[in-house]
């Protein structure tokens, strides 16, 4: 069985009284399971250019299972 390796998600915006707008990208669950990523867990955004963003966890958890590469 083959894993899902593009997950398509949509940018939200939030508004809150006298704040200025906020942007949302969610982790689709799967995704964030694959990744073993918690919530509340802490990462940061690296922009590589204007189509691009690299996610990075500030604390990432030892590895257990290394990825494997497409074929």
């Amino acid at each position: 069985m083959k894993s899902q390796t593009n997950f398509t998600v949509k940018v939200q915006q939030m508004r809150s009284k006298k704040q200025q707008a906020r942007y949302y990208v969610y982790i689709p669950v799967a995704l964030a399971a694959a990744l073993d990523i918690t919530p509340g867990e802490e990462v940061t955004w690296e922009l590589l250019d204007r189509d691009e963003l690299h996610l990075i966890r500030v604390k990432p958890p030892p590895t257990s299972t290394p990825l494997r590469a497409k074929n």
